[in-house]
C-alpha cells in the first residue's frame, strides 16, 4: 500500500522531534495519538470512549470508538446492546467492548491548537523524565558544562541535555563566573520538581575534591588507594586521608605526585585550596596525631565513649596545632569525626595539680584527715571516697608510712561518711517525691535518684517514658562546631547500652511491655528441613 504523503510527514515530524529532544520515538507518536484522540472527543463527545491507533512503520491512522457490551443500555454514547453487538461479533459477551470505526476528520483551528498544546505538554514531561533519569544515576560524579547565566550570584550552567545549578553556598569564595566560562562541578542532588528535573552542582562538597583526586591519581582509581576522609574549609585549606591497601604503594606520595604534580592540579582547580594529604591509621589517636599536622603532639588521651579526644602539645606548638581561627584543628575534627580539646603542657600540669588538690581536699574533708594523708591517698591514684573505702584493706595498708590499723582506720571513716552521705540524699530524694520504686532498676544509685527528681522524672512511668538522650544527654555537630546537651545523668559517665537496658527494664515494671517482647520474635525454622 502506497504512503501518503501526510502519514509519511507525520512520521517525519515525530523522528525530528524524538532526536532533537533525545526522547523516544514511540513516546512521540503516542503523544501525537493523545492529541488526536482529545480532538477527536471535542467533536463526538466528552463521554465518548475514543480510541486512535497510529501504525508507526506506514503511518496509516485509525480512529474507533469503543462501547461496552450491556445487556441494559444507560448511555448509548459509551454502551451497546448485547443483541447488536453480537450481530457484529458473535463471540460479544457482557463487559466486552467493540470497535466502531469512525471517518477520518478534518481538524479545526481550536482542535489543531489544542492537539498541538497536548503534544508539546506530552514531549516536554517526556524530556524531562529522560533528564532526570539520566543524572539522578550521576548523583556523585563530576560534570563539565559552560556557564549559561548568573541570576542572583546563582550559576545556571548548560550540561548539553540540561541544566544544573551551582547555588552561591556551594561555590568557593571568591570565585567570579561570566557567561561562557568552563565550569567542572559535582552532583549532590537531583530532584523532581513541577518545572522540570533541578540538578543540584557544588564546587565547595568535599567529594568534590575527592573525586578530582580520583581522576588525577591512578592508584586510587585502580582502588589501590582508598579515600578514607576528606574535610574542607573551601577555598583556604582542606585535610585528605588515604590509606593503600598496597604496602609497596606510598599513599601520600602517590597523591602528591611527581614534584607535586598531581595535587597542584587539584589545587589549580580548588582556586589555590592549600591539601594536606595525610596518611589514615586505624588507630584514632595516631591518625589524629596525622591529622593535625604540621602541629606536634606530646601526648593524647581518648574517651571513647563521649567520641572526644584530649590533644596535648608544646607551649610553642599551640597557635600551630589550632590554626588561624581555628581551622586546623576544626578541619581535623571534621576528618576524624572526634570532639577535639587542645591544651598546652603548662596546661595541662596546672590541671592535673588542681585536680590533684580536689582530690586531696575531699578525703581531708571526708576522712576527717590532715593534709599528707590526703595527698597520699590521692598521690596512690584514689580518685573516690567509694574507692577508698571498698578497695582490699591490703592496698591501703601498702601506701607508705600506712599500716594494717591505720588503713583499717581509714575505711572505716570513709564508709560512715558514705552512709551519711547516703542518709541525706535519701531524705532528699524523699524531699524530691521520687518513688521508691525506682530503686530496684540495676545501676540506679540513691545520687542518680536525685538527679532525676530535679530533672522531674519521678516514678516508674516517668522513666519508663524516657529516652537515652533524656539521661545521658546528646550531641549535635553543626557547619564543624559541635555543641553538647546535659541529660538528666550525665555527671554520672552512665554509657548509652546501660541508659536503653535500664529504660527498658523500667518499661517492664510499669507494664508496658513483657518479657516475651523483650526476647523478640523466635528465628522460623524450615519444617521441611527439620523434617529431613
Amino acid at each position: 500500500m502506497a504512503v501518503s504523503a501526510n502519514r509519511l510527514e507525520l512520521l517525519q515530524i515525530a523522528d525530528a522531534v524524538a532526536r532533537e529532544k533525545s526522547i523516544d520515538r514511540e513516546i512521540v507518536i503516542g503523544a501525537m495519538a493523545d492529541a488526536i484522540q482529545k480532538a477527536a472527543r471535542s467533536r463526538y463527545g466528552q463521554e465518548t470512549n475514543i480510541r486512535v491507533d497510529i501504525n508507526t512503520k506506514t503511518g496509516e491512522m485509525k480512529l474507533q470508538r469503543l462501547l461496552e457490551v450491556v445487556e441494559e443500555v444507560e448511555n448509548p454514547n459509551t454502551q451497546i446492546y448485547l443483541e447488536l453487538a453480537r450481530d457484529k461479533n458473535p463471540d460479544a459477551e457482557p463487559g466486552d467492548f467493540i470497535a466502531e470505526q469512525l471517518p477520518p476528520m478534518d481538524f479545526g483551528r481550536i482542535a489543531a491548537q489544542s492537539a498541538k498544546q497536548v503534544i508539546v505538554q506530552k514531549v516536554r514531561d517526556a524530556e524531562r523524565d529522560r533528564q532526570y533519569e539520566e543524572f539522578v544515576g550521576r548523583v556523585g560524579e563530576i560534570v563539565n558544562g559552560t556557564v549559561k547565566r548568573v541570576e542572583y550570584g546563582n550559576v545556571i550552567v548548560d550540561l548539553g541535555k540540561a541544566e544544573g545549578i551551582v547555588r552561591r553556598d556551594e561555590q568557593i569564595p571568591r570565585e567570579l563566573f561570566r557567561y561562557g566560562d568552563r565550569v567542572r562541578a559535582y552532583v549532590y542532588d537531583v530532584r523532581r520538581e513541577p518545572r522540570g528535573p533541578q540538578i543540584f552542582l557544588s564546587r565547595t562538597h568535599p567529594q568534590f575534591m575527592a573525586k578530582l583526586f580520583t581522576m588525577e591519581v591512578p592508584e586510587i582509581y585502580d582502588g589501590i588507594i582508598t579515600i578514607k576522609a576528606v574535610a574542607r574549609d573551601p577555598g583556604s585549606r582542606a585535610k585528605i586521608a588515604v590509606v593503600s591497601s598496597d604496602s609497596s604503594v606510598d599513599p601520600v606520595g602517590a597523591c602528591v605526585g611527581m614534584r607535586g604534580s598531581r595535587v597542584q592540579a587539584v589545587v589549580g582547580e580548588l582556586q589555590g585550596e592549600k591539601i594536606d594529604i595525610i596518611p589514615w591509621s586505624p588507630d584514632a589517636a595516631s591518625f589524629l596525631v596525622n591529622a593535625l599536622q604540621p602541629a606536634e603532639v606530646a601526648k593524647v588521651v581518648l574517651d571513647e565513649d563521649a567520641e572526644r579526644i584530649e590533644v596535648v602539645v608544646p607551649d610553642d606548638q599551640l597557635s600551630l596545632a589550632i590554626g588561624r581561627r581555628g581551622q586546623n584543628v576544626r578541619l581535623a575534627s571534621q576528618l576524624t569525626g572526634w570532639d577535639i580539646d587542645i591544651l598546652t603542657e603548662q596546661e595541662e600540669s596546672e590541671r592535673r595539680q588542681k585536680e590533684f588538690a580536689e582530690r586531696s581536699e575531699i578525703f581531708m574533708e571526708a576522712l576527717n584527715v590532715d593534709e599528707m594523708v590526703g595527698q597520699l591517698l590521692a598521690s596512690e591514684g584514689f580518685a573516690t571516697v567509694e574507692e577508698v573505702a571498698y578497695v582490699d584493706v591490703g592496698e591501703v595498708a601498702a601506701i607508705e608510712g600506712f599500716d594494717e590499723d591505720t588503713a583499717g582506720e581509714i575505711q572505716a571513716r570513709a564508709r560512715d561518711y558514705l552512709d551519711q552521705r547516703e542518709a541525706e540524699l535519701d531524705a532528699r530524694r524523699v524531699e524530691l517525691g521520687v518513688d521508691e520504686d525506682l530503686k530496684e532498676i540495676d545501676g540506679l544509685t540513691t545520687a542518680m535518684l536525685v538527679a532525676l527528681g530535679e530533672a522531674e522524672i519521678r516514678s516508674v512511668e516517668d522513666f519508663a517514658g524516657a529516652v537515652a538522650d533524656d539521661l545521658i544527654g546528646w550531641t549535635e555537630r553543626k557547619d564543624g562546631e559541635t555543641k553538647k546537651f546535659e541529660g538528666a545523668l550525665s555527671k554520672f559517665e552512665i554509657s548509652r547500652v546501660d541508659a536503653d537496658r535500664m529504660i527498658m527494664q523500667a518499661r517492664l515494671m510499669a507494664g508496658w511491655i513483657t518479657e516475651e517482647d523483650l526476647k523478640g520474635p523466635e528465628p522460623e525454622t524450615d519444617d521441611e528441613e527439620g523434617e529431613a
